[in-house]
């Protein structure tokens, strides 16, 4: 904390010219009580790095977190992408009980894109963390360790968790450090669970996020496929594409221009063998999450419509036969569709632009084919050929 030095030589003078008494307090004015401030704003961020005035909430202006990384002291990720099919199954069960649950917070270099290497912040090495899976009334353990290797203290707020923090107060680790929290999953739902430690934006946007399910007594309806997809922001010094190590840089996330905004962690995560698949006939469901941290999701399927959307992943009455869902930061929504005809399906943030930034992956639909549902000549040359005659 920056104290104004004419201010303290005036308060000084004033104070000599009058009793001893004055003169002590003032002079404990201005060197203990500023001391006191800058201990407590060191204390709000701790680990290896320590930006200067670091806060948990705004207003941003003063923060500029800044590291200088040696990426020869972080674990080496191949595919930071959590695929979207590893999820767990369905609960089979309608009793409660206790569920034990255990992530690690690490912090690991992998790709963003070929050729372009990032920092990431992670639950258990993916982006995506894992998805978490309970019952309606399940007590949930849920110990929280950070890897003695990371570069800062963390910690978890979990959506679905009602108490202080989401959790985030009785979690908070440093490096080597281990934390439970313990609580009753009372709401069914689905839930964005995130990093809360020092500035929450700063640890959602380097990758440490995922999604809770807490399914209802009755369970969810049958279908023949469920994915994991998450929406994410990456803010890095160096412009879109640019090739190397790339640093995470703030005043970009405060100005709130994202230079990728992609699903499960990277560009190109839900496409070759990653894509999402089915066949034709099957029922899908797509549980789909928003980490932010500034941008809403208008998530779309193109050639898709949704049969079923949860909006804002609250299962009650879901609204039917929607084209585009918007998620907001830090929220969710739950999408049930059958695929009737084969072919390949682009899920996007409908925000179009976003694509170009990595925003967009494939389901692969195989099956045959339905001509009454759709048909037409997608070969290459057949408009060319068409136009040709007609002209003459």
């Amino acid at each position: 904390m920056k104290t104004n030095i004419t201010t303290k030589n005036s308060l000084l003078n004033n104070s000599l010219s009058k009793n001893p008494l004055q003169l002590l307090i003032t002079l404990l004015i201005i060197t203990v009580i500023p001391s006191l401030a800058n201990a407590n704003e060191n204390h709000q961020y701790s680990g290896k790095y320590q930006p200067k005035k670091m806060m948990n909430f705004g207003p941003g202006e003063h923060y500029q977190h800044d590291m200088d990384i040696n990426i020869s002291e972080y674990k080496k990720v191949r595919d930071i992408s959590k695929r979207a099919d590893d999820l767990p199954e369905p609960l089979a069960r309608k009793q409660s009980k206790k569920v034990t649950i255990m992530l690690e917070a690490v912090e690991v270099i992998s790709k963003i894109a070929p050729n372009i290497l990032y920092h990431y912040w992670t639950f258990n090495n993916t982006v995506p963390g894992p998805f978490l899976r309970v019952s309606e009334d399940d007590t949930v353990e849920l110990t929280l360790y950070n890897n003695e290797s990371s570069s800062h203290s963390h910690a978890i707020d979990l959506h679905a968790v009602t108490g202080p923090g989401g959790g985030k107060a009785v979690t908070e680790v440093e490096p080597g450090e281990s934390k439970t929290l313990t609580f009753k999953a009372t709401t069914p739902g689905l839930y964005i669970y995130h990093c809360a430690a020092g500035n929450p934006a700063t640890h959602i946007a380097n990758g440490m996020y995922g999604m809770i399910l807490v399914e209802p007594k009755q369970g969810l309806s049958k279908v023949d496929h469920e994915f994991y997809v998450m929406q994410g922001e990456l803010y890095t010094k160096q412009r879109l594409g640019k090739k190397g190590f790339q640093k995470f840089n703030s005043r970009k996330m405060i100005d709130e221009r994202p230079e990728y905004i992609i699903f499960n962690g990277r560009t190109g995560a839900l496409t070759g063998e990653n894509q999402l698949q089915a066949k034709v006939g099957d029922k899908v469901r797509i549980f789909f999450g928003n980490a932010g941290v500034t941008k809403i999701s208008s998530f779309h399927i193109i050639g898709e419509i949704f049969d079923k959307v949860y909006p804002e992943a609250a299962l009650g009455n879901p609204l039917k036969n929607v084209q585009t869902t918007l998620v907001p930061a830090g929220g969710a929504t739950m999408v049930e569709f059958e695929v009737d005809y084969p072919g390949n399906y682009v899920l996007v943030d409908h925000a179009l632009a976003r694509v170009d930034r990595g925003a967009w992956g494939i389901l692969n639909v195989t099956g045959e084919k339905n001509d009454a549902l759709y048909s037409g000549d997608s070969s290459s040359n057949s408009g060319s050929k068409k136009h040709h005659k007609m002209n003459h």
